[in-house]
C-alpha cells in the first residue's frame, strides 16, 4: 500500500502512480491490508482515469500485459425525463439533471455501456451489450428511486467500406426438451435463425447451437419460455457482425389505448376484455394515451376503460351485480421491453411500470398516422419490394 506504480496506458503512455489503498476478498468483504503478493486477487483503491485493458507495473520494468478489448454495444435505447401525466408521484428522482449524473456514474464500473447525448437535455442514448443487459441497469436504478420513461431496444446497425449495411450476430446454446423442439425451430427459423448443431445431452433435452441476427432476439426471450413451459434454457454470447439478414415480423397485434384519464372500472373493463387481453385491473389510475392491454388484431384501439354503467330502479339478474373479471396479464420489465412498439415508450418508477403512446393526444395520433399514409412512396422503395 502506497507504493509507486506505473500506469500503462491502451495508447502506449506511462504514467507515475500511487496505490493508496490496497485491500484482498474475505469472504463476502473486503479487508485492507497492507502489502500482497504474488497469487492474490486484489483491489486497489485511487486511481481515478484507469480504463479497462491497461497494465499497473513495477516502475523500474514497465511491460504492458496484451491489451483486453470489450466487445462493443449491439442495442441501444433512448432514457429520458419522465413525461406522462402521473411524472413525478412516485420516484424520488426524476430530473435531467439527475438522470444525466446517474447514466454517467454507471460508466464508471460498467465497461461495455456508452452514453451519448442528444439534441435534448433530457433525453439519452444509452448503448448496451443485449437486452439483459440494460433491463439490469433499467431495474437497478427503479429500485434506487430513479422515474425515467424508455424506448423500445433497437439494434445497432454498421457501414462497411462498401457501403453495405451490417448487423450484429449472436451465438445462441439452447437446451430443452424433446418435445419443444418443433416449436424452438420454428419460432428460431422465422427469426432468421442458422442452425449450426443439435445433440442429444445425457439428462435427455436437446441441445441446440445457432447463429441468429440480434435483431431477432429482441422480444424472443418470453416467446421462448412460453413454448418450453419454462423448462428451456437459453444463452447468447457476440459472434460476428455480418451482412443484414432481410426482414423480420415484429409484433402481430396491436395495444388497447385508454381513451381518456381517470380510474378504471370493472364495466369498462368488461368491455375491453371482448376486444383483447388487459394488464390492469379495476381501480387502476389511467391517462389518456396509455397503453392498458393487448389488442386481438393488428392495430391499436382506443377504448374508455373509466366508463361507468348507468344505474337504474330495476336488476334484471344478480350478473348486473357481480361482473366478474378475468384476471389481468401481468407485465414483468422483461415483458414490457420486449411488448413495446416503435411509437411507444415504457414509464419506469419504483412502484409501477406503464406502457404509454408517444403521442398521447388520439387526435394528433391519427392525424399523424394519415400523414404517413398519404407520405410519397419513391420509386427505388416500390423496387425494393
Amino acid at each position: 500500500a502506497g507504493q509507486s506504480i506505473t500506469r500503462l496506458t491502451r495508447n502506449g503512455e506511462q504514467l507515475l502512480e500511487s496505490a493508496r489503498y490496497l485491500y484482498v476478498h474475505e469472504g463476502l468483504r473486503r479487508v485492507e491490508v497492507p502489502a500482497a503478493e504474488a497469487g492474490d486477487i486484489v483491489a486497489i483503491a485511487g486511481l481515478e482515469e484507469i480504463a479497462i485493458g491497461e497494465t499497473l507495473a513495477d516502475p523500474e520494468h514497465p511491460v504492458a500485459l496484451p491489451v483486453i478489448q470489450v466487445e462493443k454495444p449491439t442495442v441501444r435505447m433512448t432514457f429520458g425525463v419522465n413525461t406522462s401525466p402521473l411524472a413525478g408521484k412516485e420516484g424520488r428522482w426524476s430530473t435531467s439533471r439527475k438522470l444525466r449524473e446517474r447514466l454517467y456514474e454507471e460508466l464508471r464500473h460498467n465497461v461495455s455501456l456508452q452514453v451519448e447525448e442528444t439534441n435534448r437535455a433530457d433525453t439519452f442514448v444509452v448503448s448496451g451489450r443485449g437486452e439483459l443487459h440494460l433491463a439490469i441497469l433499467i431495474e437497478t436504478m427503479r429500485r434506487e428511486g430513479y422515474e425515467f420513461q424508455v424506448s423500445r431496444p433497437r439494434v445497432i446497425l454498421q457501414q462497411d467500406q462498401d457501403g453495405q449495411t451490417l448487423e450484429p450476430y449472436e451465438e445462441v446454446h439452447i437446451q430443452i426438451p424433446p418435445d419443444t423442439v418443433g416449436a424452438v425451430v420454428e419460432m428460431l427459423g422465422k427469426r432468421r435463425g442458422e442452425m449450426v448443431t443439435m445433440a442429444d445431452a445425457s439428462d435427455g433435452s436437446v441441445l441446440l447451437t445457432y447463429h441468429v441476427p440480434t435483431r431477432g432476439l429482441l422480444g424472443f426471450r418470453y416467446q421462448f419460455l412460453a413454448a418450453t413451459r419454462g423448462l428451456g434454457l437459453m444463452s447468447t454470447t457476440f459472434y460476428r457482425v455480418g451482412p443484414l439478414a432481410g426482414q423480420i415480423s415484429s409484433r402481430s397485434r396491436g395495444s388497447l389505448v385508454a381513451w381518456e384519464t381517470g380510474i378504471a372500472t370493472t364495466f369498462g373493463l368488461k368491455n375491453a376484455e371482448q376486444r383483447g387481453i388487459p394488464f390492469i385491473g379495476p381501480g387502476a389510475e389511467v391517462y389518456q394515451g396509455m397503453v392498458f392491454g393487448t389488442h386481438q388484431r393488428l392495430g391499436d384501439l382506443d377504448i374508455n376503460v373509466c366508463k361507468t354503467k348507468h344505474l337504474t330502479n330495476m336488476r334484471n339478474s344478480i350478473r348486473d351485480i357481480d361482473v366478474r373479471l378475468t384476471a389481468p396479464q401481468e407485465m414483468s420489465l422483461d415483458r414490457c421491453m420486449e411488448y413495446l412498439s416503435d411509437d411507444e415508450l415504457l414509464e419506469v418508477t419504483p412502484k409501477s411500470l406503464r406502457i404509454r403512446k408517444h403521442i398521447l393526444d388520439r387526435h394528433e395520433r391519427g392525424q399523424q398516422a394519415k400523414r404517413g399514409r398519404e407520405a410519397p412512396v419513391s420509386y427505388t422503395h416500390l423496387r425494393a419490394h
